[in-house]
């Protein structure tokens, strides 16, 4: 069985974020919970995601990241070599956009070497955390296949991002 590990942004994602509506869609997704969702520390943040994987068989896992949490699971993959089933990475935010101004460390540079398992990284037109140049080039960077859903903002709660299906379905991509 595929299990599903949810790895929020900074803030974590409310009651009412699409990375909820997933976790509450079945068992086998797992929102992975980091000690300080506001101030975060890449290597506390990678961490968690690698604790949270050897819980399972690596090949049945599948990341499904948002935000700064796509940037911490380029991180993990780099430094971890991991090979799991397969990643979403929505809306990765830019952290070395100088817009960026929350209290993040460790997340920069975000790596760009190739992520050594299959990624799928869904973008937005108007996102204000990324260009969509920028997001575009971190999939290629990464060797993901990359979906635009058009003027979407950052693909959250204040973008219309709730009940998610859309995502749902991309998500059958990776398994």
């Amino acid at each position: 069985m595929t299990h599903y590990l949810i790895v929020p942004g900074l803030g974590n994602s409310g009651l009412e974020h699409w990375q909820t509506y997933f976790e509450e869609s079945g068992p086998q997704f797992h929102r992975i919970q980091q000690e300080e969702w506001d101030a975060p520390a890449c290597a506390d943040w990678i961490q968690k995601i690698e604790e949270s994987v050897q819980q399972f068989d690596p090949k049945e896992v599948v990341l499904i990241g948002h935000s700064l949490g796509c940037t911490a699971i380029a991180h993990w993959a780099k430094r971890f070599g991991k090979v799991v089933k397969g990643a979403l990475l929505v809306a990765p935010s830019d952290i070395e956009n100088p817009v960026y101004t929350f209290p993040a460390t460790g997340f920069s540079p975000i790596p760009l070497e190739r992520i050594s398992f299959p990624t799928l990284v869904v973008a937005s037109t108007d996102d204000p955390w990324v260009s969509f140049e920028r997001a575009a080039f971190f999939a290629s960077s990464w060797g993901s296949a990359f979906v635009s859903l058009g003027a979407a903002g950052h693909i959250n709660v204040a973008s219309g991002h709730g009940a998610w299906e859309e995502g749902l379905e991309l998500l059958k991509r990776l398994g």
